[in-house]
């Protein structure tokens, strides 16, 4: 079966990219099992606990990060080089998550048939 890799590159809160993408992975999630979803870069963001978007008039839909769990969204990795880079550890993060090598997370993006950018 095709899986579909969800890949969120982008800040919260600065563009209305990271709820979109949040969005699709649910609806695709009521379709197919076979779904990944990767925080690389800047993405890694979203998942940061704490967030006060109201500061710049946006909407928190960062908690519905949690219902992952409930979706059987299970395959939820982040690079460990950004999260690094970025003075962030797993403890930081409102959901558990696969912390991967680059390296790591090219070859499971390589193995995925469908790549969506947010």
């Amino acid at each position: 079966m095709a899986q579909t890799a969800f890949i969120f590159r982008t800040a919260p809160h600065g563009t209305a990219s990271g709820r979109e993408g949040l969005d699709a992975v649910l609806a695709c999630s009521a379709l197919t099992d076979e779904i990944a979803v990767f925080f690389i870069g800047d993405g890694v963001y979203q998942l940061l606990v704490g967030q006060q978007p109201l500061a710049v008039l946006g909407r928190d839909y960062t908690a519905t990060f949690k219902l992952f769990e409930l979706y059987d969204i299970e395959q939820v990795y982040v690079c460990d080089e950004d999260m690094a880079v970025r003075g962030l550890a797993a403890e930081h993060l409102l959901i558990p998550v696969q912390s991967l090598s680059r390296q790591q997370l090219q070859t499971k993006l390589a193995a995925c048939d469908a790549k969506l950018m947010f």
